[in-house]
């Protein structure tokens, strides 16, 4: 069994919001599409493509067959500069000006003044920064050598997240490249490795002597939801990840998945730490 690899890129036509913490009246966004909304994304289109087949079947499929890293917003199309870490203060405020923005709505009374208690506002990765770039959406896509799904084509007409109804998380495909005649495949600065059982990524090794401080040799970042169970000697916040899941042309997201424990991204572990990327994106570490 072998996996190839592809570098994926999308320009942001529209905002996107990936729903997280809410604070008082403001329903805040991830700061990254995480590998569920690629995974819906995915499986809501590839299911209008093959009329004959349900949700539940493609989704099954989509796990089996395809993994995906989480995608993160940059002004470059092949790479990431700036991580939306939190505990690098100076950092994640320059991310979160560059690329996040805010809209209010209110409901209205009879059609004339706002509805008491009604007024909420949705944050959202923009479509442009301040500066007026375009904003791109940067990942990776992982496929089994059996694999036989049209993926590539449903990849221009994903639209991610949440708001769709109102025009939200349309993307457009501006990058698809195979990973060919390459050693060693680098994947956000971490190897891949194809002939697994799941696709692995092992993170950098420590620098040598001299290079850095003690602490920073031990600190890679961990770019997905992390299984904690495993990973259980890294740094960061853990959270219980739940999902909304579509089983049926008539159950839009009716079904709640079962909580995984994970460390969030942006958690640190140890440096040459090896993953396996599992369905929807969830990283699970490899103990040896």
């Amino acid at each position: 069994m072998t996996w190839a690899a592809y570098q994926v890129t999308f320009r942001l036509l529209s905002p996107v919001h990936i729903g997280w913490h809410k604070l008082g009246n403001l329903q805040q966004t991830r700061p990254y599409i995480t590998g569920r909304n690629v995974w819906g994304a995915l499986t809501a289109r590839l299911t209008r493509q093959n009329e004959n087949d349900n949700y539940k079947v493609i989704g099954e499929r989509v796990d089996a067959q395809l993994a995906f890293t989480y995608f993160y917003p940059s002004t470059k199309q092949d790479t990431v500069e700036l991580w939306p870490w939190r505990d690098e203060r100076d950092k994640w405020d320059m991310f979160a000006w560059t690329f996040l923005g805010s809209y209010a709505s209110t409901a209205l009374e009879d059609g004339r003044g706002a509805k008491a208690g009604s007024l909420h506002e949705t944050e959202f990765i923009a479509p442009k920064t301040r500066d007026g770039e375009s904003v791109y959406l940067v990942g990776y896509f992982f496929t089994k050598d059996t694999c036989q799904l049209l993926w590539e084509n449903a990849l221009g007409k994903l639209q991610l997240g949440g708001e769709r109804g109102y025009g939200w998380g349309r993307v457009e495909l501006v990058r698809l490249q195979k990973f060919e005649e390459v050693n060693p495949v680098i994947c956000f600065g971490y190897e891949f490795k194809g002939e697994q059982a799941y696709p692995l990524l092992q993170a950098p090794k420590a620098p040598e002597a001299g290079e850095a401080s003690e602490a920073s040799k031990k600190d890679v970042r961990l770019l997905a939801h992390t299984y904690a169970d495993d990973a259980d000697d890294a740094r960061g916040t853990i959270e219980p990840l739940i999902g909304r899941e579509t089983t049926g042309s008539t159950s839009f997201g009716k079904s709640i998945s079962r909580a995984e424990i994970c460390w969030t991204p942006g958690s640190k572990a140890r440096a040459e730490e090896k993953f396996y990327v599992q369905q929807k994106g969830i990283w699970r570490r490899v103990v040896n």
